[in-house]
C-alpha cells in the first residue's frame, strides 16, 4: 500500500470501515438468540480492552486517561456515550427484530439531519440545496406516516440519536479513538453489573460460534472506526461523505437479499425522495468544493505574484 498516494489509502479505508458498517447486520443476526440488550453490553464491555490497546501501541493511552480530570469534558462525553449506546441499541434491536431496512432508512436520513442540526444548534446557513434536501427527508417520512399509520421510528431513533451524538463531540476536540475509550469506559460499570444480573447475556450458553460472534464484538466495533479515522485525515469532506453512503446502501442490500425483507412500493417512494434530497445536497457540495479550491488556487498564484 506504500505506492498508494494518501487519496488511494484514504478512500480505501473509508470504504473499508462503511462495508464493515454497511455489512453489520450480518455479524450481529450470528448471535441470535441473544438479545439486544445484553449484545449493547458484549459490545461496550469488549470495546473497552480493545480501544485501550490501540492507544497504548500508539502511546496516547496515559493522555487518555488524563481526560477523566476534566469535568467539562466527563460530562460532554457522558451525553455523547448516552446518545452512542441508544444508537447501538436501536440499531441491534433493528437487525434482530426484521427491521434491518429501516435501519438503513435512518442512517440514509443522516446527512440531511445533519443540515438541520447545523441551522438549529450550530446557526449554520443553508442554501436552496440543502433546503430542498431537507424537504425531500421531511416528505419521505410523511410517506412512511400516512402508509403504516405512524412514524418510522428505528429510522428516526437512530437518525436523531445519531445526530446529537455528532453535535456533541463537535464540542470537544477530541479522536475519534480517544473518545470511544471514554464512551466505553463510561458504559462499562453499567454493562459488568447487567452482565453479571443476566448471566453474562448468553455467553456461555449457546455454543461456540455465538460466544466467539459476542467476544469479537468490541473488535468489530473498533476496527471500523480507526480505519474511519484514517479516512477522515486523507479525504477532504465530499469525498468522505460519499464513501459514507456505502454502509446504508449495504445495509438495504442485506435487509432484503441476505434477510429477505420486503421492499415494497411505499418503502420504494420513501427511499427514492431521500436519494434524491441526498444527491441534490452531493452536487451543491462538489460544487462548492471546487469553488473553494478554485479560489485557493487564485490565491496562491496572487501569493507566489
Amino acid at each position: 500500500m506504500s505506492s498508494l498516494t494518501d487519496g488511494q489509502r484514504g478512500t480505501l479505508y473509508g470504504i473499508t470501515a462503511n462495508l464493515i458498517w454497511g455489512l453489520a447486520a450480518l455479524y450481529w443476526i450470528e448471535t441470535e438468540p441473544v438479545d439486544a440488550r445484553d449484545l449493547l453490553a458484549h459490545r461496550a464491555f469488549w470495546s473497552v480492552p480493545v480501544v485501550a490497546l490501540c492507544l497504548l501501541y500508539l502511546g496516547r493511552l496515559v493522555s487518555t486517561l488524563a481526560l477523566f480530570r476534566r469535568p467539562r469534558v466527563v460530562g460532554i462525553m457522558a451525553l455523547a456515550a448516552l446518545c452512542s449506546g441508544s444508537n447501538w441499541l436501536i440499531f441491534l434491536w433493528a437487525v434482530t427484530n426484521e427491521r434491518a431496512t429501516e435501519a438503513s432508512l435512518g442512517y440514509f436520513l443522516l446527512p440531511l439531519f445533519n443540515v438541520i442540526i447545523g441551522l438549529t444548534l450550530f446557526r449554520e446557513r443553508i442554501g436552496a440545496a440543502q433546503t430542498v434536501g431537507v424537504l425531500f427527508a421531511v416528505v419521505a417520512v410523511a410517506v412512511q406516516v400516512w402508509h403504516h399509520g405512524g412514524l418510522p421510528l428505528v429510522a428516526l431513533g437512530l437518525v436523531i440519536s445519531f445526530g446529537f451524538y455528532g453535535a456533541i463531540r463537535k464540542a470537544v476536540p477530541i479522536e475519534a479513538t480517544e473518545g470511544l475509550l471514554m464512551e466505553t469506559m463510561m458504559m462499562l460499570p453499567f454493562a459488568l453489573v447487567w452482565l453479571v444480573l443476566r448471566d453474562w447475556g448468553g455467553l456461555g450458553g449457546h455454543g461456540l460460534k455465538v460466544d466467539l460472534f459476542l467476544l469479537g464484538a468490541g473488535v468489530y466495533t473498533v476496527v471500523p472506526l480507526i480505519a474511519y479515522v484514517a479516512a477522515s485525515r486523507m479525504l477532504p469532506l465530499t469525498a468522505l461523505g460519499l464513501v459514507f453512503y456505502i454502509g446504508p446502501t449495504a445495509q438495504l442490500l442485506v435487509a432484503t437479499l441476505a434477510f429477505g425483507e420486503p421492499f415494497d412500493a411505499v418503502q420504494g417512494i420513501a427511499f427514492g425522495l431521500v436519494w434524491a434530497g441526498l444527491f441534490v445536497v452531493s452536487v451543491d457540495g462538489f460544487r462548492r468544493a471546487r469553488q473553494l479550491e478554485r479560489l485557493k488556487r487564485a490565491s496562491d498564484l496572487v501569493t507566489q505574484e
